[in-house]
């Protein structure tokens, strides 16, 4: 699998910790603690790829390093 970065916080609203995969757009997956949270992730992240793939969808190449947002 590519080397996507994943975002991992603390959700006060959902009382879980999200983890998101900001370059697979909608790619995110929830859990009770960081270790649950990127299990799941990284199992949404290969499903994305897969369904991509079989639908003939672009699948954005990691840019690498760390992404910055304003």
């Amino acid at each position: 699998m590519e080397h996507y970065e994943i975002i991992l916080y603390w959700s006060e609203e959902d009382s879980v910790f999200v983890a998101e995969v900001p370059e697979l757009p909608g790619c995110m997956a929830h859990g009770d603690s960081h270790e649950a949270a990127l299990s799941n992730v990284k199992e949404a992240m290969v499903l994305w790829l897969e369904v991509a793939n079989d639908r003939g969808l672009s699948v954005p190449a990691p840019k690498g390093g760390r992404l910055m947002y304003a």
